[in-house]
C-alpha cells in the first residue's frame, strides 16, 4: 500500500492537463487494479481500521486545526455536525426505504446514518487541492471531526432496531452524551496527564531526543483505546487529545528541534496514512463490485442500471438536504454573529455542500452490518447497503474533486482578521522581548563581567536586528503593501545567498575538504534558515 502512495504521487504528476485527476481518485483507481487485475490487495477489517488509521489522523487535524475559527463558529460547527446529522439520517433514511421497499425502515435508517458524517480525511484531501476559503475549510474542518459521533451513534441504534425490533430515543439520547462527554474528558485528561508525566520525568532523569516525538505518536492511540475501553466515543478522544495537546504546547516546553523533528515525523505519517485509507479503499471495490449482482436481487430487481439510479438519487438527496441545512445554519449564525448585511451566496452554500465528501470511515462503519438477525436469519439487504455506501463514496469524491475547483474560482468569503495584522503584532512583541532580553544577558552572564566590551559590542549587533524591525513597524506614513513588496526583495535576495553557499559548502564536501558530518549540521542550518523565508 505504501508502494501504490508513492507511485500515486508520480502518476497524479504525469497525467496530461485535460484529466486533472485527485490524488484520492488515482489511489482509489490504484487500489483497484492492485485487488482487481493482481488478484493481491487486503481485505479490510473495520475493527483494524478504526484502531490504526484513524486515531492519528483524527489527533493531528484537532492539533493542527485554528482554534480561533473553530470557537468563533461553533454555532455552525454544531449545527452541522449533529443537526444535519439528524436531518440526514431521517430524510434520507426514508426515502431510501421508499425507494427499495425491500429494504426495512431501520436498515435504511443505518444506511442513512452511516453516509450522514463527512470524513475529515476526505475532506482534508479534496481541500488540498481545492481554493477553499479558509474560514469555509476551517467550518469543514470542524464539523467532519466531530460529526463521526453522532453518525456512528445514530448507526449503532438503527442497527440495534433492525436487530431487536425496538427502539429507545431516550436510551439513544442518554448513550449519546456519554459517548461524547466521555470521549472528551478521556482525550483532554490522558493528553495533559501525559505531558505533564514526561515534564516532570525529564526535568529528574533527562530525556532521549526522540522520546517527545514518540510520545505524541502514541497518544492519540491511547486516548481511542481507553475510551473504547470505557464506552465512550474513541473517535472524539482522539480529537480531544489534538485539541488539548495544541494548548499543551503553547507552554513551550519543547525544545526548538523536537519541534522540527516531529512536524516532520507527522507530516510523514499524515502523507502516509491519508494515502493508505484511499488504496485501502480501492482494494475493496472489485470484492464490492462482484456483489453487486446479488445487490440487484436483493432490491427486486434484475436489471442492474437501477442501482445506478439508486446511487444518484441517494447522493442527490444527500446533497440537497446538506444544502438545505447549510443555507439555513449560515443565515442563523451570520445573523447571530452580527454580521446581517451578509447573506450567504448560493455558490457558497453549493461549495460547502459538494465539500461534504465521504469516505473510508462510511465504509469502514457499513462494513461492521452484522451477518445475521438475532433469529439468525440473513441480515437483510447487506450487500446491497455496502454496495450503495460504497458507490455513493465515489460519486461524492468524484463530486467534490472536479467540480469544487471550478465552482470556488474567484469566490471571495469575508475573512474575521487578518493574518497579516496578527503575524506584525506577534513579530512586534517578539521583537520588543527580545530587545530586553539581549539587555538584561549582556550584564547578567558570568562571561559578560570579564569581558564587558566583547558583550557589548555583540549586543549592540544583535539588537540592532530587532530595532530595525521595531523602526520600520513604527514608520508614520509608510505604505504597509510597500514594506511587504521589500520584505519579499529581501526575502528572495536572502534565498539566493542560501543556495549559494548550500551549494558551495556541498561543493566543498564533495571534495573533501571537509567532512560529511560538518556539511550536514552547516546545511541544516541553513535549511532551517530558508524554511523560515519560505
Amino acid at each position: 500500500m505504501l508502494l501504490a502512495v508513492l507511485a500515486s504521487g508520480y502518476l497524479v504528476r504525469v497525467l496530461p492537463r485535460w484529466l486533472p485527476l485527485p490524488l484520492p481518485l488515482v489511489q482509489i483507481a490504484l487500489g483497484a487494479t492492485i485487488a482487481g487485475v493482481f488478484g493481491q490487495g487486503v481485505t479490510l477489517d473495520p475493527h483494524l481500521f478504526f484502531v490504526l488509521f484513524l486515531p492519528p489522523l483524527l489527533f493531528l487535524d484537532g492539533w493542527r486545526i485554528p482554534k480561533n475559527g473553530l470557537f468563533r463558529d461553533r454555532r455552525v460547527i454544531l449545527q452541522l455536525a449533529l443537526g444535519l446529522v439528524v436531518f440526514t439520517v431521517i430524510g434520507a433514511g426514508l426515502l431510501i426505504h421508499w425507494m427499495i421497499p425491500a429494504m426495512p425502515l431501520a436498515v435504511a435508517f443505518a444506511l442513512a446514518a452511516i453516509l450522514s458524517p463527512t470524513d475529515p480525511v476526505a475532506v482534508s484531501s479534496i481541500a488540498a487541492r481545492a481554493p477553499i476559503p479558509k474560514r469555509v475549510m476551517h467550518i469543514l474542518e470542524g464539523e467532519s471531526l466531530l460529526n463521526d459521533a453522532s453518525g456512528l451513534v445514530c448507526f449503532r441504534f438503527a442497527v440495534a432496531a433492525a436487530l431487536t425490533g425496538t427502539f429507545s430515543l431516550t436510551a439513544a439520547s442518554f448513550t449519546f452524551l456519554w459517548l461524547a462527554l466521555g470521549g472528551i474528558a478521556v482525550g483532554a485528561a490522558l493528553t495533559i496527564g501525559i505531558n505533564r508525566g514526561h515534564s516532570l520525568l525529564s526535568r529528574v532523569f533527562g530525556e532521549e531526543a526522540g522520546t517527545p516525538i514518540l510520545i505524541s505518536l502514541l497518544t492519540p492511540f491511547g486516548a481511542y483505546l481507553l475510551a473504547e475501553e470505557i464506552g465512550a466515543s474513541g473517535i472524539l478522544a482522539a480529537v480531544a487529545a489534538g485539541i488539548t495537546m495544541s494548548y499543551v504546547e503553547l507552554s513551550g516546553r519543547a525544545l526548538a528541534t523536537t519541534r522540527v523533528q516531529r512536524a516532520a515525523v507527522w507530516d510523514t505519517v499524515q502523507f502516509s496514512l491519508n494515502g493508505i485509507i484511499f488504496v485501502l479503499l480501492g482494494e475493496q471495490l472489485p470484492w464490492i463490485v462482484e456483489r453487486a449482482v446479488r445487490s440487484v436481487r436483493e432490491a427486486g430487481h434484475v436489471e442492474p442500471w437501477w442501482l445506478a439510479i439508486y446511487v444518484l438519487a441517494i447522493s442527490g438527496s444527500l446533497l440537497a438536504l446538506r444544502f438545505a441545512w447549510v443555507w439555513v445554519s449560515l443565515r442563523i449564525g451570520l445573523h447571530r454573529s452580527g454580521e446581517r448585511e451578509r447573506r450567504p451566496s448560493v455558490r457558497l452554500v453549493a461549495a460547502m455542500s459538494l465539500a461534504g465528501v465521504r469516505g473510508a470511515i462510511t465504509l469502514a462503519g457499513v462494513l461492521t452490518l452484522p451477518l445475521a438477525l438475532d433469529d439468525g436469519t440473513p441480515f437483510p439487504t447487506r450487500d446491497l447497503a455496502i454496495f450503495l455506501a460504497a458507490a455513493v463514496i465515489i460519486l461524492s469524491l468524484l463530486l467534490g474533486s472536479l467540480a469544487l475547483p471550478r465552482l470556488l474560482r474567484g469566490l471571495e468569503v469575508p475573512e474575521i482578521g487578518e493574518d497579516e495584522r496578527e503575524i506584525d503584532r506577534a513579530r512586534h512583541e517578539g521583537a520588543v522581548a527580545a530587545v530586553a532580553a539581549v539587555e538584561r544577558a549582556q550584564h547578567a552572564l558570568p562571561a559578560a563581567r570579564e569581558n564587558p566590551d566583547l558583550y557589548a559590542s555583540a549586543a549592540v549587533r544583535v539588537m540592532a536586528l530587532y530595532e530595525e524591525r521595531l523602526r520600520r513597524e513604527a514608520s508614520a506614513g509608510v505604505d504597509a503593501a510597500a514594506l511587504r513588496r521589500a520584505d519579499g526583495a529581501e526575502r528572495a535576495l536572502r534565498l539566493a545567498g542560501l543556495h549559494a553557499e548550500r551549494e558551495r559548502i556541498y561543493e566543498l564536501a564533495r571534495h573533501r575538504e571537509i567532512s560529511d558530518d560538518i556539511a550536514r549540521r552547516l546545511v541544516r542550518d541553513l535549511d532551517l534558515l530558508e524554511a523560515r523565508y519560505r
